[in-house]
């Protein structure tokens, strides 16, 4: 199977557990890959025989600025889940949600979840 890499979607969002997280809102990082066989897209060269991963990046940005969670591990499913139900062509996606700059006194550190989902 092959697999599409989409790294560094960098967007501002208001998920976190500290009530100052949801109000002030945090920089949030995405990297996404996303399984699928684009040898179809290999033969013709034609878009719409791939992923157009521009409305995936769209997906993610939309889903990270509007989500108000407590828990980045909602986001991070919410992302995944999201990703697999709008393209119907991925088999597998996974999901890295980082958060660089987590408010965690004396940490310089950055937070990151991973989660694989595979269409059922």
């Amino acid at each position: 199977m092959d697999c599409i890499h989409v790294t560094g979607i960098r967007c501002y969002g208001y998920t976190g557990y500290l009530p100052e997280e949801q109000i002030l809102g945090q920089w949030f990082e995405v990297d996404v890959k996303l399984w699928l066989d684009i040898s179809p897209a290999g033969k013709s060269d034609a878009i719409e025989d791939t992923l157009d991963y521009r409305s995936v990046i769209t997906l993610v940005k939309d889903i990270v600025k509007n989500s108000k969670f407590a828990l980045i591990e909602k986001l991070v499913t919410t992302i995944a889940e999201s990703i697999l139900a709008e393209c119907v062509s991925l088999s597998q996606v996974q999901v890295i949600l980082s958060k660089p700059s987590a408010p965690i006194p004396d940490f310089g550190g950055k937070i990151s979840l991973e989660i694989t989902r595979t269409r059922s």
